[in-house]
C-alpha cells in the first residue's frame, strides 16, 4: 500500500510551482520521460490557473 500522506505533500508542493519553475524542470529533465511529466505538469497548472480567471470573470 503506498504511503498517501507522502503524495497529498508532493501534491501540494507540485501546485505552488510558477511557470518559470516548470520551464526550469522541462530544460534540465535527464530523460524524454521526465520532460513529457514535467510539461504535463505545467500544462495541468496553466489550465487550473485559466479555470480560475475564467470563473472569476477576471478577463
Amino acid at each position: 500500500m503506498c504511503d498517501v500522506k507522502k503524495y497529498e505533500r508532493i501534491y501540494e508542493e507540485i501546485k505552488e510551482l510558477q511557470p518559470e519553475d516548470t520551464l526550469q524542470l522541462v530544460l534540465e529533465a535527464e530523460t524524454e520521460e521526465q520532460r513529457n511529466f514535467y510539461e504535463m505538469i505545467g500544462d495541468y497548472l496553466l489550465q487550473m490557473s485559466q479555470k480560475k480567471v475564467i470563473e472569476g470573470n477576471l478577463f
